[in-house]
Parts: C-alpha cells; structure tokens; sequence
C-alpha cells in the first residue's frame, strides 16, 4: 500500500521589498512520504520569493517532469518554472525551452557546491535560468519552522531574507549562482 502525502497549512506573509509584493496567502502544501521537512520548507520559501496569485504548487517528487512551481499566464503558457533541489542539467535544458523564466533553488551544503561544479559550465548557457543556493544553517532552521498548521512571516530586502515562524526566525542570504534574484 502506497503511503499517502501530509497535508501542511501555511498562513504565509510575504512582504518582498525587492519585488514589490506585499500580501497574505493561504496555501496548502502536500509532502511526498519521501520529502524531508527541509525540502518541503524551501518549496514554500520558493513560493515566497515569486509570490503571485497564479503561482501554483506543482505534484512534487511523484512526477518527475513537472516543475515544483509554476506560474502560467492567462493563454497557459508557463511564465516561470521553479525547481528546488538539485536537478539534472538535462530537466534544466528541458525547463528552459518551455518557460519563459526558470528558477532553481538548490539547496544542502556540500552536495549543492558539487552539483553546481558539475551542472553549472552546461546551465551557464541559459540565458532565462537563475540559480540560487540556500545556506545549510538556514536550511535546517527552516526546517525546524515546519508544522502541519503554521503561520510563516518572509521578508526580502535587498536580497536578504528574514524568514519567522511560531518562536522561531532565521536571516540569511542566498548565494545567488546565475542570474539575479530581483528579476
């Protein structure tokens, strides 16, 4: 018998001075059984970082070809694909000639330096790529945030990320690999 997905609510606040957007979603994540806390915190935190009212969670880990984030405009063309983790340069490529804009959010410490060695001579060649890496420090303490009801506060300013929940805060910036976070 397959496991099921865990239901998270997210009051989220996002306030990002960078982008202009100011706002309260209501969102409803679903965790894989085999997604970590940490990975599931740092979708939301994608989602943070391109609030939009059309952004939409994608099926996550049970399919391997769909963006964990995406954001279509009116026609259904896809505006902006986000993947969070450490995707195969092939998915990038893939990603890439079908969105108008991709992000990638990488994520755990070591293992992202290495991939992005690896990846990163072939992605270069993206011109509507961006690449971010989160700190490992922030990603564990994003983790810890992680509850089935939580209210969640980002803020962005100048690229610095201020992230709160319950009695729990984290501040850090992400290492910016391609491309630029403010765009």
């Amino acid at each position: 018998m397959a496991l099921r997905a865990s239901v998270y609510k997210a009051d989220l606040t996002v306030s990002d001075l960078d982008r202009g957007h100011y706002g309260t979603h209501a969102l409803t994540i679903a965790r894989h059984p085999s997604e970590t806390e940490e990975r599931m915190m740092i979708r939301l935190l994608a989602w943070a970082l391109n609030a939009d009212e059309a952004l939409e969670f994608g099926r996550g880990l049970s399919a391997e070809d769909e963006p964990d984030l995406v954001l279509r405009d009116l026609t259904g063309s896809v505006q902006l694909s986000v993947l969070v983790g450490l995707p195969d340069e092939k998915w990038v490529r893939k990603a890439a000639g079908r969105s108008a804009s991709v992000v990638v959010i990488a994520y755990g410490g070591h293992k992202a330096r290495q991939w992005w060695d690896d990846q990163g001579p072939a992605l270069a060649r993206h011109a509507n790529l961006v690449v971010l890496s989160i700190p490992p420090e922030a990603g564990a303490e994003l983790a810890a945030m992680a509850a089935r009801q939580m209210q969640v506060s980002i803020t962005v300013q100048e690229g610095q990320i201020w992230a709160d929940a319950g009695d729990r805060s984290v501040s850090f910036e992400p290492v910016v690999l391609k491309g630029d976070l403010t765009t």
